[in-house]
C-alpha cells in the first residue's frame, strides 16, 4: 500500500489517469498539502482533483470513484420547479445576476446550513483560492436577487468546455434549484455536456445527477478541458430560464 502524497509548493499531483488510489483505506484521497499553493487549484481541476477539507486540517485533495455528475440535458425540472421559475421570471423585482458579486455568493455558500452536511468545507483559504480563480475568469457565480436581496445562487469553475459545480445555497425555498436550472440551460445552449458535481447527494440525484465511474469522468474531462465552447465573459440573465417553460 503506497502512502498519500504530501505536496510542497512545486510538487505535481499524482495522476489519476494512471495511478490507482494511493491508499485504498481512504478511497478517493489522492494528496495532502499544507495549504493551497499558487496555481495548484487549476492544476488539480485539469486532473479531475478537487480540495475538500475542514478548518484545522491540512488541505485534502480528492478524486472519488464513482464521480457524481449532472448532464444538463438530463436536468429534472419538475412541475413545481417550473412554477417557481415562472414566478421568478414574471416578478419585475427579481433578477438573475452572473459574475456580479462572486464574494457575496461564496460567503453565502459558506454560511448556509445544509441537511446533508455538518458544518462547511468552504474555509477562508478556499474562499481566497476560488476568488483568485474568479479574477482570472475561471470561476463564476450565479446570484438570484429578490427585492434587492440575495436569496440563492451557486458558484462553479469552468475550464475549456468543462464546468465544475462547487456549491449552491438557498435563503428561500428552491432558489438554488432555480440557479442550477439556469446554469443547466446555459450549458445546453453552449454545448456543455457535463457538470461535475464531485460527490453524491440525494439533492443532486433528485435533480438528475448520477454517479459515473471515475475513468469515464476522466475520459470526458480530458476531451473537454482544452476545447472551449464557452464565450467569455459569461453574460446571461433570467431569460435563460425560459428554456424550461
Amino acid at each position: 500500500m503506497s502512502q498519500i502524497a504530501w505536496l510542497g509548493p512545486h510538487d505535481p499531483f499524482p495522476n489519476p489517469y494512471r495511478d490507482p488510489d494511493p491508499d485504498q483505506s481512504v478511497p478517493g484521497l489522492f494528496a495532502v498539502s499544507e495549504r493551497i499553493y499558487p496555481g495548484q487549484l487549476e492544476q488539480a481541476y485539469q486532473l479531475g482533483i478537487f480540495p475538500w477539507y475542514s478548518d484545522n486540517q491540512p488541505v485534502l485533495w480528492w478524486s472519488p470513484d464513482p464521480r457524481m455528475v449532472l448532464k444538463p440535458s438530463e436536468f429534472k425540472c419538475s412541475i413545481s420547479l417550473q412554477k417557481n421559475i415562472r414566478h421568478f421570471c414574471q416578478d419585475d423585482k427579481s433578477k438573475l445576476l452572473v459574475d456580479n458579486d462572486f464574494g457575496a455568493v461564496i460567503r453565502a455558500c459558506a454560511t448556509s446550513s445544509r441537511k446533508e452536511q455538518d458544518g462547511t468545507w468552504i474555509t477562508h483559504e478556499i474562499m481566497d483560492a476560488y476568488t483568485s480563480l474568479f479574477e482570472q475568469g475561471r470561476a463564476h457565480s450565479i446570484a438570484l436577487i429578490e427585492n434587492g436581496q440575495l436569496i440563492g445562487g451557486l458558484y462553479c469553475v469552468a475550464l475549456g468546455s468543462m464546468v465544475f459545480g462547487e456549491s449552491m445555497f438557498s435563503l428561500k425555498p428552491n432558489a438554488s434549484k432555480i440557479a442550477l436550472s439556469a446554469l443547466s440551460a446555459w450549458c445546453i445552449q453552449n454545448a456543455i455536456a457535463m457538470i461535475d458535481c464531485q460527490q453524491e447527494t440525494n439533492h443532486l440525484r433528485s435533480l438528475g445527477g448520477a454517479p459515473i465511474p471515475r475513468p469515464e469522468f476522466l475520459e470526458h474531462l480530458q476531451k473537454s478541458v482544452n476545447q472551449s465552447t464557452i464565450d467569455r465573459p459569461w453574460n446571461f440573465d433570467k431569460s435563460i430560464l425560459n428554456y424550461w417553460l
